[in-house]
């Protein structure tokens, strides 16, 4: 893996709906993207945005009524999409990895942490048990579990939040992903926890030279961690580029709503907050034209009538927008 210059992960044209009694809800709804080796893409958004089912999609872990109806995965050039289930598990939690946003929904209760770490390394290589529990203990210490010997025993109970998130990352790292996906990891931790948290992913990701998708709401988070940004509004990217770029010269009015609502040290006492107006379109009955024209200060007409295409505004930077150009 060390050299190449090819994408690990290409993304093209997902498209990933849910069929609901009310209607097509298109939770991903045309998302492409690529990621390379030692490179970190945040995906941002507010809640319902799609971030979360892109993931899914990539790690093809939609349930029905959800289903991907089209597009393309493409893992070190192999497409994902046309694999069998089997050939699929030979991968999912092997080359590509996936922490979950809620570790004790994602952990098995019954178990001992050690034990489920020591299954994932049993699934994917040909190992003793005792081959695996020796790596699931030293797992467990790398991402910072103190007296390894005897947590490993412990069941998820027993850990703490923190804790427990340390043990989904070490059961993610197990076989050294090429593609490390982490879903919204420091949501329920404290701001001391989230950066030992954020600091390990960094420092595992240097150490694997994998890609890392980082989903997450926090453009702290954001601006701590990536190096290219996908911004995502009901189920399509709005914008994408270098992290620089989207925080320096955001083009995206959603975009540009986004870091408004941010709170800044060096001027909170002197401005207030400015919240994005209105609330996210039901996703199951989407604005004609761009569904953020109804929340949008700088709509106009041609904004009601048609969707705009995510195209290139700078070098590295695309943007879904009729007036991205009106910005520059």
């Amino acid at each position: 893996m060390t050299g190449t210059t090819a994408p690990l992960l290409e993304v093209e044209d997902l498209r990933t709906h849910f069929a609901l009694r009310g209607g097509t809800l298109k939770a991903v709804d045309g998302v492409s993207f690529s990621v390379m080796p030692g490179r970190t893409l945040c995906i941002v958004g507010e809640s319902g945005s799609g971030k979360s089912a892109t993931a899914l999609s990539v790690m093809r872990l939609i349930d029905p009524p959800g289903r991907i109806v089209g597009g393309r995965l493409l893992f070190n050039g192999r497409d994902l999409m046309g694999l069998s289930e089997s050939e699929m598990e030979a991968i999912r939690g092997n080359r590509v990895a996936m922490v979950f946003q809620n570790p004790m929904t994602s952990l098995d209760p019954s178990f001992r942490i050690g034990d489920q770490i020591a299954e994932t390394i049993l699934t994917h290589e040909r190992v003793t048990k005792d081959e695996a529990r020796g790596r699931a203990m030293r797992l467990l210490q790398s991402v910072g579990i103190p007296d390894a010997a005897r947590r490993y025993k412990d069941y998820p109970h027993q850990f703490s939040g923190g804790m427990r998130q340390r043990a989904l990352i070490a059961a993610a790292i197990a076989c050294r992903p090429d593609v490390l996906i982490a879903d919204e990891p420091t949501t329920a931790l404290d701001v001391t926890i989230q950066a030992q948290i954020l600091r390990l992913l960094r420092d595992l990701q240097r150490q694997m030279n994998s890609a890392l998708i980082l989903i997450t709401h926090d453009l702290g988070v954001v601006a701590a961690m990536a190096d290219e940004v996908m911004v995502m509004y009901a189920g399509r990217v709005v914008e994408h580029g270098d992290v620089d770029t989207i925080f320096h010269a955001p083009r995206h009015p959603y975009t540009v709503g986004l870091l408004h609502s941010l709170v800044r040290l060096e001027d909170s006492r002197r401005s207030a907050l400015k919240p994005i107006p209105g609330v996210p379109p039901s996703p199951i009955n989407l604005p004609r034209g761009c569904s953020f024209r109804p929340r949008c200060t700088r709509a106009i007409e041609r904004c009601a009538g048609e969707f705009p295409a995510l195209a290139s505004v700078s070098e590295g930077q695309r943007v879904a927008c009729h007036r991205a150009n009106d910005a520059a």
